[in-house]
C-alpha cells in the first residue's frame, strides 16, 4: 500500500486540477484583524512551512475594538499589527476598509469577497459559520457562503477572471450550539506549531493584551514582560480539542490522536466542492504525515 500511495496521490492531484508539485492556495476570512489567526493560525503555519500559499483577509479594519482608542487611530494600529502577524505566520495579510461593528452582507461586500477568492486562485476557503455572538462574524460567514459558486460564474464580478473550479469551502471551529453544533469533518494537529501560533497572535497587542482582557475582566492580569505575556496568552487560548474534535483527530491521525494537545477543526460547507476523504488528504497534506 505504501508503494501505491504516491500513485494514488498523483491521480487525485490530477482529479483536483493540480499538477505534481503545484502549490495549494488557501484563503482565510475573518471579520476583524486577529480572527483568522485565532481560527486557523496553526493550520496556516503548517501549510506555509510545506511551501503552500496562505492569505488572511479581515473584512473590517477593527476600528471599534478597544476601550480607549477608536476610529482611524485604532485602524492604523490594527493594520500594523496584522502586517506583523502575517510575517510571523508566514502568510499574506489583507485588511479591508470596512468599519468594525458595521459590516453588512451587501452586494458590494460580496463582490469584494468573490474578487479576493479569485485573485488568490483559492483551492480552500475558510470562514466562520454564520451563527455567532458578533454580527460582524455572522455576516462574514454569510458573505463567504454567498461567494461560493458565484466565484465560477463569469458574469459576476467580470473584472476578475472566474475560477475554473469551485473551491472547498470550510467553516472554522466554534462552540455555538444553536441552531446546530459545529461538526469537524477535518481536524488538524497543531502541536508542533502551537508556540509559533501564540507568538504570531501576540502581534495583535491591542486585542490580546488590552481589549479582549478588558472585555473579560482580565486586564489586571496581563503581564508587562513579553515572555510572561506569551505564557498568559498560552494559558488563555489553549485550543484543546473537545470530544467532537478528538473523534475527528482519530479519523485522520489514528492512534496518534490520543497525544494531541492542540488542534483546529474545520467543517465542510455544503455550498462548495464536496471532497472525498482521499481528496482532503491531498488538500491537507499535513494529515498524511
Amino acid at each position: 500500500m505504501k508503494r501505491l500511495f504516491p500513485v494514488l496521490c498523483l491521480t487525485l492531484l490530477t482529479t483536483l486540477g493540480f499538477s505534481q508539485g503545484e502549490k495549494i492556495n488557501v484563503i482565510v476570512f475573518g471579520a476583524h484583524p486577529d480572527d483568522c489567526d485565532n481560527d486557523a493560525g496553526g493550520t496556516a503555519i503548517l501549510f506555509s512551512k510545506m511551501g503552500h500559499n496562505v492569505k488572511f483577509v479581515s473584512l473590517t479594519n477593527g476600528d471599534a475594538g478597544h476601550q480607549d482608542k477608536g476610529g482611524g487611530e485604532l485602524a492604523k494600529i490594527r493594520i500594523a499589527e496584522a502586517k506583523e502577524a502575517g510575517k510571523r505566520f508566514g502568510v499574506e495579510y489583507t485588511v479591508l476598509d470596512n468599519h468594525d461593528g458595521e459590516l453588512m452582507p451587501t452586494l458590494e461586500n460580496r463582490l469584494k469577497v468573490i474578487r479576493e477568492i479569485r485573485k488568490w486562485n483559492a483551492d480552500i476557503v475558510i470562514a466562520p459559520r454564520p451563527n455567532d455572538y458578533h454580527p460582524d462574524h455572522r455576516y462574514t460567514g454569510i458573505l463567504v457562503q454567498d461567494a461560493a459558486y458565484m466565484v465560477i460564474v463569469p458574469n459576476v464580478a467580470p473584472d476578475v477572471p472566474p475560477l475554473e473550479k469551485n473551491p472547498v469551502f470550510l467553516y472554522s471551529e466554534d462552540g455555538f450550539q444553536k441552531p446546530s453544533p459545529f461538526e469537524p469533518d477535518i481536524a488538524v494537529n497543531i502541536d508542533e506549531v502551537f508556540d509559533q501560533k501564540i507568538y504570531a497572535m501576540a502581534a495583535h497587542e491591542s486585542q490580546f493584551f488590552e481589549w479582549l482582557p478588558w472585555t473579560s475582566g482580565k486586564l489586571n492580569q496581563v503581564p508587562k514582560d513579553e515572555k510572561d505575556r506569551l505564557q498568559f496568552l498560552t494559558d488563555w487560548r489553549t485550543y484543546a480539542p473537545n470530544d467532537a474534535t478528538i473523534e475527528s483527530l482519530k479519523k485522520w491521525y489514528g492512534d496518534k490522536a490520543s497525544s494531541v494537545k492542540h488542534a483546529e477543526g474545520f467543517e465542510v460547507c455544503e455550498y462548495g466542492k464536496q471532497p472525498s476523504d482521499e481528496e482532503i488528504k491531498v488538500l491537507f497534506p499535513m494529515l498524511s504525515k
